[in-house]
């Protein structure tokens, strides 16, 4: 038998790359956190949006506290989509890429045209309705919107004063599901209003809490809201840091974590 002679290379030893210089590092940790802005910016540009709620409008739908998520690429993009203040910015005003209208029932995140401020609400009337309120209730193109009251209760509102309001389930024309609303009374000051007739590329909006909401329907509020002004649909209530104290008599909320709107 021929023994094969094996050859074995010898083995490179391990170079260590040299050091960078303070001006390289400087360079990569710049590139590092500038893409890190892009994708943030990006993400939150045309995808999801995460707002706080601050009133109680959208009582029993959403409380104060509540952290919500919101689907942008639901209704297309304008500059009020942007985040970090950046609608300021004057381009390309009145335009909406992929624009689309929300069905009514939804719940929509929007800039008030009139105080410029971020604003949520249910989507009630769509380009050619008629809305309109008669004591306490509700008409959409003169059709009334039949509700089942489900209890009557107390609660301590967000500022601490008492309120006793009325729960009931509404559907609108075209809604899915059911949702609930909070009456207190059906002779309020926005309990007869209308008829408010929506214009072309407009949406008239209404809170759940139907008399502690500053909505389309009140001469201080937004009004017909242009539909450029849109910025999502709220799809998640994430979560909430807020407690209600437990007080005899009084409805407290239940716990709200990974809530479907």
């Amino acid at each position: 038998m021929t023994d094969k002679a094996v050859s074995v290379s010898a083995a490179k030893p391990d170079v260590e790359p040299a050091p960078l210089s303070l001006k390289a590092r400087v360079i990569n940790e710049i590139k590092f956190f500038a893409g890190l802005f892009l994708f943030i910016f990006v993400f939150f540009s045309t995808v999801w949006g995460h707002y706080k709620i601050p009133s109680e409008s959208m009582l029993p739908t959403l409380e104060v506290g509540d952290h919500v998520y919101v689907s942008k690429f639901t209704y297309g993009y304008s500059r009020h989509s942007l985040p970090f203040g950046a609608h300021r910015l004057q381009i390309a005003d009145g335009k909406q890429l992929f624009s689309r209208l929300p069905k009514r029932g939804d719940v929509v995140v929007f800039r008030n045209p009139v105080s410029g401020i971020i604003m949520i609400k249910r989507a009630v009337g769509l380009p050619g309705d008629v809305i309109e309120t008669r004591r306490g209730r509700l008409f959409v193109n003169d059709e009334l919107m039949e509700r089942d009251q489900i209890d009557m209760f107390r609660y301590r509102a967000h500022r601490g004063s008492e309120t006793v309001v009325t729960q009931y389930e509404e559907k609108l024309p075209g809604e899915k599901n059911t949702h609930f609303i909070y009456e207190v009374r059906d002779n309020g000051i926005q309990d007869d209003r209308g008829p408010f007739t929506i214009p072309d590329g407009h949406v008239f909006f209404m809170g759940d809490n139907r008399d502690n909401s500053i909505d389309s329907r009140a001469t201080n509020g937004p009004g017909m809201v242009p539909v450029d002004h849109l910025i999502g649909r709220a799809d998640l209530m994430m979560f909430s840091f807020k407690k209600c104290k437990k007080e005899p008599g009084f409805r407290c909320p239940p716990v709200r974590f990974l809530k479907g709107l």
